[in-house]
């Protein structure tokens, strides 16, 4: 258990999240905020107000697409988005249930085929998703078609000659 949570995700996070008056414009422009169960705005005053337990369960954590949307509306430059990767970060290191567990599984399908092809290939992490999350695999066949057909997603993935130095980033950044 984290004694100051806030100090822990600044300290994380690289930012000052203390710095937030709360003006709502981070959670007005999230694209994901419908499906949040507090949004971004009120994730931050949980961390102030140190409800490690709430946070860290949540689904909010694992649903930020990273997008950095808020990150440009903030009046005080706070990117949320390294705040909300702090949060998963200590999730994961507490052992806490996951809010979103499917979201951990594609992250960790998406990095892995980035890691061995030196980029992303959407057929090939969906494909592998469907499989080890158990959903059907023919379920959205026609849209996937749809896509293929008009040469918006390759079969095959290709690798990228700067594979081994996309993996060695990877690596650092572990």
């Amino acid at each position: 258990m984290i004694n100051n949570l806030t100090q822990e995700v600044d300290r994380r996070s690289g930012e000052i999240i203390e710095l937030c008056y709360h003006c709502h414009k981070c959670t007005a422009g999230c694209p994901i905020v419908d499906a949040m169960t507090y949004g971004p705005d009120q994730i931050l005053r949980m961390i102030a107000l140190n409800q490690s337990e709430e946070i860290l369960q949540s689904k909010d954590i694992w649903l930020c697409a990273g997008c950095y949307t808020c990150a440009t509306r903030c009046p005080n430059d706070i990117d949320i988005s390294a705040v909300m990767d702090s949060l998963r970060q200590v999730a994961l290191e507490q052992g806490n249930k996951i809010g979103e567990p499917d979201t951990l599984l594609f992250h960790r399908i998406f990095m892995g085929v980035v890691s061995n092809l030196g980029r992303s290939h959407e057929a090939f992490s969906l494909g592998l998703f469907k499989i080890l999350s158990h959903v059907p695999l023919l379920n959205d066949m026609d849209s996937g078609l749809n896509l293929f057909v008009r040469g918006k997603v390759p079969i095959f993935p290709k690798q990228t000659k700067a594979r081994q130095q996309v993996r060695q980033i990877i690596q650092r950044s572990k």
